[in-house]
């Protein structure tokens, strides 16, 4: 009998912490994250045996849905959305989990104690929280009237606040219901197996970690940018933009993981730690340092402004200011409707200070060497150098060595990013999540730009950005898009 990728992945699971009984109450359950993500990724646990044997799952949010209507929208969402063959008995072991109810504190209360009394009045309660940072703060309030919170941890998605006093105001709401060490901000970037891969690239090995410093990197380039344009969720992206839906939460949280510190153990305090040290390091963002743009044509998406000044590209140069990284500049880019889709993280190091080969060996001709991570959901990691080209003579070019984990046959032990971090939130594993006061900083460097933002330039639709972004990083260059692919044309 053939061996699935379903097989695999249950006999993986039979390896790692499961969670005891849960009900897990998933707020905006009919949004757009809920259909592609969570309802997806919640039967993909269950059927991996990563879910309680014993659970429930209770969706609220403003539709008008009973039981069944929810059920119907899951099902699609599944067909739509599910990475992994599934057959009539895992749908209707599944369904019968399912319940919806209206999000007032009477009705969720009431609902809540339904699924526990069905699995067990100690089941552990987890809160995900898939709404617009506007609508979190009432919702924790709710769930407080309606006594949800003993037993409890929420999951709160991403922005969390619009700026450093909206952040404050937020936190102080959700500390007045819950205690931090029940509250789960989540980053689904820090939820890739790339991401965690960082860990064991830097600290399992002794060959890269002593030249992970200032003396021997010159910069290092975050690029997530995407080719798609922001559809229909322009009343959302309004109220936003590019700077506070993907800086903030995504690609300075990726910077803390490759910029911190060896930690003493992989403890989640400990982990947790090293990554505020990074951003008590970060210096205030310079608005001189940032490029904002929006691409033409956004004017016309609907829900937006006919004059709005909102980016949906933002480039930015930024600064670890401690002993490890003091003055070497770290490039952002992030933008939508742009030439290709991308998650890279690429460090340049410092090319040798006198070169002893000759006029016109190509040696510096195609930039310093590198180190790429790619932080797509088939991790892969690249390092170029020069070499010699066979022949006569001494002609340098560029080589690289790469590895795929698609190469591995490990591909299908991955998990999705949010099924990892929802697993990791129902065990109480903190690693992967970020602390009130590392919210609160990244908003106090950013309180500068929020407030000042330089002025809006544009950009053609299938390009890398306004061409103010060559300035930005002279006389360095943008490494994207690559001269050389991947290998197999990855």
């Amino acid at each position: 009998m053939a061996v699935t990728a379903l097989d695999v992945a249950r006999d993986r699971a039979h390896k790692l912490v499961r969670p005891g009984p849960h009900v897990i109450v998933l707020f905006g359950a009919t949004g757009d994250l809920s259909r592609r993500k969570l309802i997806p990724g919640l039967f993909h646990l269950g059927q991996a045996g990563l879910l309680p044997e014993d659970y429930r799952i209770v969706g609220t949010s403003l539709d008008d849905l009973d039981d069944d209507g929810f059920r119907d929208f899951a099902r699609q969402a599944l067909g739509d959305f599910c990475r992994i063959h599934f057959g009539d008995t895992e749908w209707d072991t599944f369904k019968e989990r399912l319940s919806y109810v209206p999000s007032r504190a009477d009705a969720l209360a009431a609902g809540v104690g339904q699924a526990e009394q069905s699995i067990g009045e100690e089941a552990r309660r987890l809160h995900y929280l898939s709404v617009p940072p506007s609508a979190a703060g009432p919702i924790v309030r709710t769930l407080g009237e309606a006594d949800l919170v003993d037993r409890a941890r929420v999951i709160m998605e991403k922005p969390f606040g619009t700026d450093l006093e909206s952040a404050r105001e937020l936190n102080d709401t959700v500390h007045e219901v819950f205690a931090e060490d029940q509250i789960f901000r989540i980053d689904h970037f820090l939820g890739k197996e790339a991401a965690l891969n960082f860990l064991a690239f830097r600290f399992a090995k002794g060959l890269f970690e002593p030249i992970w410093n200032r003396q021997h990197i010159a910069h290092v380039q975050i690029d997530v940018p995407e080719t798609l344009s922001i559809g229909t969720r322009g009343s959302f992206y309004e109220a936003t933009g590019a700077f506070r839906d993907m800086i903030v939460t995504h690609l300075l949280q990726i910077l803390a993981v490759v910029a911190m510190e060896p930690p003493p153990s992989l403890d989640p305090r400990d982990l947790v730690e090293e990554k505020a040290k990074v951003f008590r390091s970060l210096l205030p963002i310079d608005p001189e340092d940032v490029v904002r743009a929006q691409y033409q044509g956004y004017r016309d998406e609907p829900g937006v402004a006919p004059n709005s000044d909102v980016e949906t590209f933002i480039a930015a140069k930024v600064q670890v200011d401690n002993w490890r990284w003091a003055g070497i500049p770290w490039f952002l880019r992030t933008g939508k409707c742009m030439a290709e889709g991308a998650r890279v993280v690429s460090i340049a190091f410092r090319e040798p200070p006198k070169s002893m080969f000759p006029a016109g060996s190509g040696v510096g001709r195609a930039g310093p060497d590198h180190l790429t991570f790619d932080l797509a959901d088939t991790p892969r990691l690249s390092l170029s150098f020069y070499g010699k080209r066979p022949g006569p003579g001494m002609r340098l070019e560029k080589a690289s060595m790469q590895f795929s984990l698609g190469e591995t046959g490990q591909q299908q032990d991955v998990l999705e990013a949010y099924e990892r971090l929802i697993h990791d939130a129902m065990i109480g594993d903190r690693t992967l999540f970020t602390t009130a006061e590392g919210v609160e900083r990244l908003w106090e460097i950013s309180d500068p730009l929020v407030k000042e933002p330089p002025p809006l330039r544009f950009y053609t639709k299938g390009s890398w950005g306004p061409p103010e972004i060559g300035a930005l990083i002279a006389p360095r260059r943008w490494r994207l898009p690559f001269e050389r692919k991947w290998r197999g044309g990855g």
